[in-house]
C-alpha cells in the first residue's frame, strides 16, 4: 500500500497540521516506509501462535490509593492564563 500526495495532505488536514511542500514529500516517504513495514508484518506466519490479550498473567495489578499533598483550586487557577468562576477558559477547538 502506498499513500499519494493528496492522501498525505488529507491526513494532515484531518490532524489539523500544516506542512511546507518539502515536508509533505518527506512525510509521504516516511509514511510509505511505515506502511511497507506493516505489509511485511502481515506476511509473518502466525498460524502456530495462540492469540494473546496481554503479555503477562497479572490482572488489574493496582496499587492502593494514597492521599498526597496537591494544589488547592485557587493555587491551580493562578497558573491559568484565563479563568472565570473557578473554571479554566480555553480557546474553542471543536466546530471550527
Amino acid at each position: 500500500m502506498s499513500l499519494s500526495r493528496e492522501e498525505v495532505l488529507n491526513v494532515a488536514k484531518l490532524a489539523r497540521l500544516q506542512f511546507k511542500d518539502e515536508e509533505i514529500e518527506k512525510f509521504q516517504t516516511q509514511l510509505n516506509d511505515i506502511l511497507g513495514y506493516i505489509d511485511i508484518l502481515g506476511e509473518v506466519d502466525t498460524a502456530s501462535v495462540s492469540p494473546l490479550v496481554q503479555v503477562n498473567d497479572d490482572v488489574n495489578n493496582l496499587r492502593e490509593d494514597e492521599i498526597k499533598p496537591s494544589l488547592t483550586a485557587e493555587e491551580a487557577m493562578l497558573n491559568a492564563p484565563e479563568a472565570e468562576d473557578g473554571a479554566l477558559i480555553v480557546p474553542k477547538v471543536v466546530g471550527e
